[in-house]
């Protein structure tokens, strides 16, 4: 069972979804349901005997196509409406241990295209209004499958950051005329210190407003809003600087390091956003290779993060760091 439930005090949904409790939690890794379905054994979601990349429906979605009626009958206050969308999983290689940052730049580049493809198909459905590509890495994340995948939602509405996002970006382009993230760009250049890495394309910085001490966010340079408006060279381009920021993650300890990685790109709500400036953000939870960063009482209760590094200092460690794999 799944529903969207209205909360009016932050007036934005939140998503129930009973039947999430059961889904798979570390199984043996001779039983991983992202493994390839090899002959005799055991079978999988992919009923192949090897694959490239793959992109299907979860098994236990938040959000599907054919939402259910709610279980509870709604109020003008307490509001509620079906878990109209869809739920999709990446799986980057047929490999059952590795990462996305040990994989070829040609690899990122092919689910670069495999991105851009699920934006545009899922994007076109009349109930979604935004599609979120993200990845989740790691036990301490609350990962629950090692094999090295990615997801997507696809939401009926526009999720709330994204959403504060899309009005500090109207509100600067209506005061100046300029694009909020070129401009935030320009800024981060002008100064130089917090920038990981840079190319014609892209840029990786560690952003002045860090919330995470090793947060990297991932800018086009060129005012792009979403997957589908970027050239082949520039999806090239974006495949090397994702290459380059996660070899450096991995190699700025020796280990495999975990993170939230989430694509912010134009609705597809079908309103013109083109305010709008596409970015990859990276929140690693580490804030020393011995200590986790929790997000306790302020940043949970008040939503004010509290970063105890200082973004100028992170950034010359990533940079430092060598990227090679």
């Amino acid at each position: 069972m799944s529903e969207l439930r209205w909360n009016p005090l932050l007036e934005q949904w939140v998503i129930t979804a009973t039947h999430r409790q059961e889904r798979t939690f570390f199984p043996p890794d001779d039983y991983c349901p992202l493994c390839p379905t090899k002959p005799g054994g055991f079978p999988t979601e992919v009923p192949a005997e090897d694959y490239d990349l793959v992109a299907f429906e979860n098994k236990f979605p938040s959000l599907r196509r054919n939402a259910p009626e709610p279980a509870v009958e709604g109020t003008d206050l307490f509001k509620v409406r079906p878990a109209s969308g869809s739920c999709e999983v990446i799986l980057y290689s047929s490999e059952h241990l590795g990462s996305l940052a040990g994989e070829s730049v040609e690899k990122i580049e092919d689910l670069i295209d495999v991105w851009t493809d699920r934006y545009n198909e899922l994007g076109a459905l009349d109930c979604v209004d935004y599609v979120f590509i993200f990845e989740n890495k790691g036990r301490e994340i609350g990962v629950t499958l090692v094999h090295p995948h990615g997801q997507i939602y696809a939401y009926p509405f526009i999720p709330p950051i994204v959403d504060r996002e899309l009005q500090a970006s109207k509100k600067h382009t209506e005061k100046t005329g300029n694009c909020l993230m070129c401009d935030i760009l320009d800024e981060e250049f002008r100064d130089g210190r917090r920038v990981v890495a840079s190319d014609e394309h892209f840029a990786a910085v560690v952003p002045f407003y860090a919330r995470y001490p090793y947060e990297v966010h991932i800018m086009s340079r060129a005012h792009r809003g979403c997957l589908a408006d970027f050239s082949a060279d520039e999806k090239s381009s974006l495949a090397r600087m994702l290459k380059t920021v996660l070899s450096k993650y991995d190699n700025l300890w020796g280990m495999s390091f975990p993170y939230m990685m989430v694509m912010h790109q134009t609705p597809t709500d079908g309103q013109p956003h083109d305010y709008y400036h596409f970015h990859i953000e990276f929140y690693p939870p580490y804030r020393t290779k011995e200590k986790l960063k929790y997000l306790a009482g302020s940043e949970s209760g008040a939503g004010v993060f509290i970063n105890d590094t200082l973004a100028e200092e992170k950034a010359k460690e990533l940079r430092e760091t060598e990227p090679r794999s």
